[in-house]
């Protein structure tokens, strides 16, 4: 659907100026919109999760492990696809009211295509580089996008959500390197080009909900303070966008329709996007491609 379909669609949960923000500037923060019974069932489900990384010694497509991970002293990037690893996750994805958020932004019909769990631990956990999304699964319009969850409150030192304001309605960069390889952000050449002034950061308290289009230019610094930063991702498209790629952190319930309708017509953008690799075999994770590390997968 195009914004102006969006338009004539009045909105469920987020005022008009809240939805006008997004298709203006590609983002948005919404502070304090989830509930504490959701909050308090997500962190006694991610603490579940964290007690059962201490028996995972390497990482694998489930388990993106920080160096210097360990039974004793647990360190994680990531956890790929949490809404497959416990019913808490899914139940918030598709029950609480982030479907009804998004389908604010998207049109009334809005799928799901998948999930991750970025903890940047305490005291250097990793930064995230200037990146745009739809690079890494592309769809035949742009109208997907991340809503991340604050489990926590999240303030400046401990890296946040960092946006470049307007970047969705400019053309996409290369995710390239210089050899033709694929490592999921931008070149040194365009991350030195942002100008700083359109840069937002996006902290906020304890379920708050960050939103960011596919195409919208986005990072995080590391995080040096003594309090880790727990964001829970899930990503959602409207119905209409379908996926040209393998689906690289593919879910069980990839494509489920959260609400509205199924539909038969795909909806088309006429703006180019980039080409990933073949994603069918997955991949670790975007701490992993961005490192360039040898042992990730997908190449």
């Amino acid at each position: 659907m195009t914004p102006d379909q969006i338009r004539a669609t009045p909105p469920r949960i987020l005022s008009e100026a809240q939805r006008e923000a997004y298709f203006e500037t590609g983002y948005l923060l919404v502070e304090k919109v989830i509930s504490e019974d959701w909050l308090a069932r997500l962190r006694a489900t991610t603490d579940e999760m964290i007690e059962q990384s201490r028996a995972v010694t390497s990482s694998d497509s489930v388990w993106d492990l920080e160096d210097g991970h360990s039974a004793e002293r647990p360190r994680l990037r990531r956890l790929s696809s949490p809404n497959d690893h416990h019913p808490a996750y899914w139940d918030y994805a598709s029950r609480s009211v982030v479907p009804d958020i998004v389908a604010d932004l998207v049109g009334p019909n809005v799928k799901f295509h998948h999930s991750k769990l970025n903890f940047k631990w305490a005291d250097g956990g990793e930064e995230v580089k200037w990146h745009q999304d739809i690079g890494f699964w592309p769809h035949t319009n742009y109208s997907p996008l991340t809503v991340g969850t604050y489990l926590y409150d999240c303030g400046p030192e401990q890296g946040p959500l960092l946006v470049v304001s307007g970047s969705h309605d400019e053309p996409l960069r290369d995710q390239y390197n210089g050899d033709g390889e694929w490592v999921g952000c931008l070149s040194d050449d365009d991350a030195a080009a942002i100008d700083a002034s359109r840069v937002r950061q996006l902290d906020g308290p304890a379920g708050s909900i960050t939103i960011h289009n596919c195409r919208t230019i986005h990072g995080s610094r590391p995080n040096h303070s003594p309090i880790g930063r727990p964001l829970l991702l899930n990503v959602y498209a409207s119905a209409d966008a379908f996926a040209y790629t393998a689906n690289p952190l593919r879910s069980r319930y990839d494509r489920r329709v959260l609400r509205g309708e199924p539909v038969r017509w795909a909806h088309h953008d006429p703006r180019p996007c980039l080409m990933p690799p073949d994603w069918s075999g997955g991949y670790t994770s975007i701490f992993a491609l961005q490192q360039e590390e040898e042992a990730h997968a997908a190449e």
